[in-house]
C-alpha cells in the first residue's frame, strides 16, 4: 500500500452578491484533494482546500503550484495512514503555514480510513440519527435585501439569526437590527452578528454600547485581528459577549493558542477548521477554551459540499447544542449534490440523497 494525492479545481459560484466587511462575492474557487491506495484507485478519500480571499493565510496567487509541490513531495514518500500515525502525518509531512491544505488532507485520509463513502467520523449525524442546530446567516446588502433574507430565514424556522454587519451605514444595521427586535424579543430569536473586524478602536466601545440595546447573544471579531491588549479590554468590558474569529488564524501551537485566550478571556471562539488548518487544531482550541470556561461553537468557511460535509460530523463529535454555522451549502447555484439537507433551521443527513461527483474531473 502506498497513498497517492492528486487534486483538481472547482469554481463554486454564488446565488447573489454576498457582501461582507471585506468586499463582495459573486464567485470562490476550491480544490479538493483525492486520496487513494495507488493499488486501488476506485476507494478514495476526498478533502477540500478552499482558502478565503483576503482573509485566510493561504490565500496566495500561486496556491495552485503550491498545492502540486505538496501533493509531489506526498507522492515519493510511500505512506500508509493509520488511526494512531494520522496526526504524525499532519504534523511532519505538511506544511502548516498552508491550512486549508492540511485541512483537506485530513479529511480525506479520515474519509479513506472510513471506507471512501464520504464518512470523515463515523457517528450519529453521518448515520442520519443525529440532526445539528444552525444559524440562519444574513449576507449584507441594501435594507430591502437585507430584509428580504430575514423573513425568509423566519419563516424558514431558524430561531438563531446571525447578521454580518460593518459595510453599510451603522445607523442602518441597527434599524435592521431593531426591525427583527420589534417582532421577535430574545426569548424567540436569538441574534448574532459578525463584524469581521471592521469597528474601528476609536469608536468600538459606542458601536458596543449601540448593539446592546438589541440583546444580542455575541458579536464576532469586532476590531482586527491582532490588537491583543485591546481585544482584552474589550471582552473585559463589553456589553455585548465577544467572539474570536480572525483572531485564532495563523496560531499553531498548543501553548500560543493557550496564551492566547487566557490574555484575552474572550466570552466565545469560532471555530472554522479550513482557516485554522483542521481538526486536530480544532481540538486543541476546545480543549483550551474547556479549561478556561470559554464557550464555543464551529463554523463553516464557505466550502462546498465537501468541506461542510467533513465540518457537520466534526461537529456532531461534540455535545455542544449551541447552533453552529453550517447553513453555508445553500449559497451555490453549481454546488456538489450530497445527503446535506437543511429544514427547520437544522442540518441534517438524509440517507435517500447520493453523493454525485460527477462535476470533479480528477487527472487521475
Amino acid at each position: 500500500m502506498s497513498l497517492k494525492a492528486v487534486f483538481t479545481k472547482h469554481t463554486l459560484d454564488f446565488k447573489f452578491e454576498a457582501g461582507t466587511s471585506r468586499g463582495i462575492l459573486t464567485h470562490k474557487d476550491s480544490y479538493f484533494v483525492k486520496i487513494f491506495d495507488h493499488e486501488n484507485p476506485s476507494v478514495f478519500g476526498l478533502g477540500e482546500c478552499s482558502p478565503l480571499k483576503g482573509l485566510s493565510i493561504d490565500d496566495r496567487p500561486d496556491f495552485d503550484l503550491q498545492l502540486l509541490s505538496i501533493c509531489e513531495n506526498f507522492n515519493t514518500l510511500d505512506l500508509e495512514v493509520y488511526p494512531w500515525n494520522l496526526n504524525i502525518i499532519l504534523d511532519q509531512v505538511l506544511d502548516k503555514t498552508f491550512p486549508s491544505i492540511v485541512f483537506a488532507f485530513e479529511t480525506a485520509m479520515l474519509d479513506l480510513m472510513n471506507g471512501g463513502k464520504r464518512v470523515v467520523f463515523n457517528n450519529a449525524f453521518a448515520k442520519a440519527d443525529r440532526n445539528i442546530n444552525i444559524n440562519g446567516l444574513v449576507w449584507m446588502g441594501n435594507r430591502d435585501f437585507m430584509l428580504k433574507q430575514i423573513d425568509e430565514k423566519l419563516e424558514a424556522g431558524y430561531d438563531t439569526i446571525k447578521m454580518k454587519v460593518g459595510a453599510i451605514d451603522f445607523k442602518k444595521e441597527c434599524e435592521i437590527l431593531a426591525y427583527i427586535r420589534e417582532r421577535y424579543d430574545e426569548s424567540k430569536i436569538t441574534l448574532r452578528v459578525d463584524a469581521n473586524g471592521a469597528f474601528s478602536i476609536h469608536e468600538v466601545f459606542s458601536k458596543l454600547q449601540k448593539l446592546a440595546e438589541f440583546k444580542l447573544h455575541s458579536i464576532e471579531q469586532p476590531i482586527k485581528q491582532g490588537n491583543v491588549d485591546l481585544m482584552a479590554e474589550l471582552c473585559q468590558n463589553t456589553p455585548v459577549p465577544i467572539a474570536l474569529d480572525e483572531e485564532l488564524i495563523g496560531i499553531r501551537e498548543y501553548t500560543d493558542k493557550y496564551k492566547l485566550l487566557k490574555k484575552i478571556m474572550p466570552q466565545y471562539i469560532i471555530l472554522k477548521p479550513t482557516l485554522i488548518g483542521g481538526f486536530q487544531q480544532c481540538r486543541e482550541w476546545i480543549e483550551n477554551a474547556n479549561r478556561l470556561k470559554i464557550g464555543w461553537w464551529i463554523t463553516s468557511a464557505l466550502e462546498s459540499n465537501i468541506g461542510l460535509n467533513a465540518i457537520t460530523q466534526f461537529a456532531a463529535e461534540f455535545n455542544n447544542n449551541m447552533p453552529q454555522g453550517l447553513g453555508t451549502g445553500q449559497l451555490f447555484h453549481n454546488n456538489i449534490p450530497s445527503p446535506l439537507e437543511i429544514s427547520n433551521g437544522k442540518i441534517f443527513h438524509n440517507a435517500q440523497n447520493a453523493w454525485d461527483l460527477g462535476i470533479l474531473e480528477f487527472l487521475v
